[in-house]
């Protein structure tokens, strides 16, 4: 016997509950994990670049490089996982994609997806 918001149909009216009937909870938190990783890697990244380049340290990028390229490939992963399940479009998946190399774009991505997958919108 179903009850009263257990069909598709009252699913599709309530974005909040179309949300988590996808199963987008845990491949958002774990997103949004890894892209605060990455931010910060990045900003890291750039000022190891400034430092490379402007004190001839190079040493900083030699480590903090190969790290943030690691956790922006795990960031790449779960994005495209996260964007199959919330099913977001194209341009929506590439743009978050992209802003994983884009200092303080993480961040503000970070913010737009949280949102918008919890009210139940595509990008």
């Amino acid at each position: 016997m179903s009850t009263p918001g257990d069909s598709a149909v009252d699913h599709e009216l309530d974005p909040t509950r179309a949300a988590a009937a996808r199963g987008v909870t845990g491949p958002l938190a774990r997103w949004r994990i890894v892209a605060y990783i990455v931010g910060v890697g990045l900003l890291l990244l750039a000022t190891a670049m400034v430092l490379k380049y402007a004190a001839d340290q190079g040493q900083y990028v030699k480590i903090i490089g190969p790290v943030h390229g690691f956790f922006y490939a795990v960031y790449l992963v779960l994005a495209i996982d996260l964007a199959l399940k919330a099913r977001w479009s194209i341009k929506g998946t590439v743009l978050v994609l992209l802003a994983g190399v884009v200092p303080f774009f993480s961040f503000v991505a970070e913010r737009k997806v949280t949102h918008a997958v919890r009210a139940g919108r595509a990008l």
